[in-house]
C-alpha cells in the first residue's frame, strides 16, 4: 500500500445507528476512507468485490450469519485485515483463531467519552492491521511439537513473555506445546480488561499448564502460567528461594498498561540468568529494551522471527537492539525452550 493513499475501510454492522457513528469516527482521521457500509456478510461480500477495502471491521452478533463465520468463509478467498467488533465475549477469541487480526469492545453508545475512546482506539487498530499478515497463524504457526521432557531439574525458574496483535493465537500455539514439567510463566499480553481473564481461562481448559490471571502474591512455579490483569502492570519479586508477582495500576508505558517493558525489566533485575525472556508478535516496540536488560543480566532470549509474525514490530525493534540472542519461526520456539532447559540442568 503507498503510504500516501487512504486506507480503504468497509464498516460491516446490522446496526445503522453504530454503522454511521463508526463510519463519521473512523472519517474523522485524515489517513482513512471509510469506502463502504454493509449491514450483513452477504452484503459485505458484494462491497469487498465492489471497494476493495484495505480493512474490513466487522460486529459478531450479526442476522444471516455471525461474524465468526463469515471471517471463516472470507479468508480463503480474500486475506482481507479483520477487526471484530464484539460485546464483552469469548467470542472475539473465536474470531481471532477464524483470522481476524485484532478486536474492539463494542462501546455504550449512551457515553459520549466511551464512543471516544472506541473511536481512537479503533482507528490505532486500523493503522497496525494494514501492515499485518493475514492469515500468518493458519500456515506458519501451525502445530508446534509437544515437549516430552524428562525430569524437571534446571537452574532456569522463570520464562517471561511478551506479545501484542496477534499474540493471543501464537501463544496458544506455544503454551500447547510446553510439557507441565515447565518453569514457571509469566506473560504479558496487551488486552483489554476482563479479556484477559477470559484469555487465561480458555488457555486453561485447553492446555496442559495450569493458567490464571495473575494477582498480587501468586507464586511463579512449575506448570503455572499467570497473565497480567489487562489494566495493570505486572513485576516479579523474589521472596525468599522462590518468585511471586506484584499486580498494581499505572501510567501506560510504551503506550501500554500492562506493559511488556516492566515485567522484563523485573525479571532482568530479579531472575537475572535463572530466567528465559521471549518477545512475540506485535506492534510498537514494548518489552524491547526489557529484553536487552534480561539478556545483559544473563538471561537467554527469544525472538518471534517476520514470517510467523502477524505484526513484525516489537520482535523487530528487538531484534534490532541486540535484544533477541535467537530469532526463530513460533513453532519451533518450544523446541529451543526444552533445549535452554536441558543445558540448564541444575547442579
Amino acid at each position: 500500500m503507498n503510504p500516501r493513499e487512504k486506507i480503504k475501510v468497509l464498516v460491516v454492522d446490522d446496526s445503522i445507528v453504530f454503522r454511521e457513528v463508526l463510519s463519521r469516527g473512523l472519517s474523522s482521521d485524515p489517513a482513512i476512507e471509510v469506502v463502504a457500509k454493509a449491514a450483513n456478510p452477504f452484503d459485505a461480500r458484494d462491497k469487498i468485490i465492489q471497494y476493495k477495502p484495505d480493512v474490513m471491521t466487522c460486529d459478531i452478533e450479526m442476522p444471516k450469519m455471525n461474524g465468526i463465520e463469515f471471517i471463516q468463509r472470507l479468508m480463503p478467498q480474500y486475506s482481507l485485515p479483520v477487526i471484530v467488533v464484539s460485546t464483552i465475549s469469548e467470542a472475539v477469541f473465536d474470531a481471532m483463531n477464524a483470522g481476524a487480526v485484532d478486536f474492539v469492545t463494542k462501546p455504550d453508545m449512551k457515553s459520549m467519552g466511551t464512543v471516544e475512546n472506541f473511536i481512537s482506539d479503533m482507528i490505532s487498530k486500523i493503522k497496525i492491521a494494514v501492515v499485518s499478515r493475514v492469515g500468518v497463524h493458519n500456515t506458519n504457526i501451525a502445530a508446534a511439537r509437544k515437549i516430552d521432557r524428562k525430569g524437571s531439574g534446571t537452574s532456569i525458574k522463570i520464562i517471561a513473555i511478551g506479545a501484542s496483535t496477534g499474540g493471543t493465537v501464537a501463544l496458544h500455539s506455544l503454551l500447547k506445546a510446553m510439557p507441565n514439567n515447565t518453569p514457571g510463566i509469566v506473560i504479558t499480553q496487551h488486552i483489554p480488561p476482563v479479556f484477559s481473564r477470559m484469555f487465561a481461562e480458555r488457555l486453561d481448559s485447553s492446555i496442559s499448564l495450569s493458567v490464571k490471571e495473575a494477582q498480587t502474591g501468586d507464586t511463579v512455579e512449575e506448570g503455572k502460567v499467570l497473565i497480567a490483569p489487562g489494566d495493570h502492570h505486572m513485576r516479579v519479586k523474589k521472596s525468599g528461594s522462590c518468585y511471586k508477582v506484584e499486580c498494581y495500576p499505572g501510567e501506560k508505558v510504551n503506550g501500554h498498561c500492562p506493559s511488556v517493558d516492566v515485567l522484563f525489566e523485573s525479571v532482568a533485575r530479579e531472575a537475572k540468568n535463572q530466567s528465559v525472556g521471549i518477545i512475540l508478535t506485535g506492534m510498537g516496540y514494548d518489552g524491547a529494551k526489557g529484553l536487552l536488560s534480561m539478556r545483559r543480566a544473563g538471561a537467554q532470549t527469544i525472538g518471534q522471527d517476520k514470517d510467523s509474525c502477524v505484526v513484525y514490530g516489537m520482535p523487530k525493534v528487538a531484534y534490532d537492539i541486540g535484544a533477541v540472542k535467537y530469532q526463530l519461526p513460533l513453532n519451533t520456539i518450544p523446541d529451543m525452550v526444552d533445549t535452554i532447559l536441558k543445558e540448564r540442568r541444575s547442579e
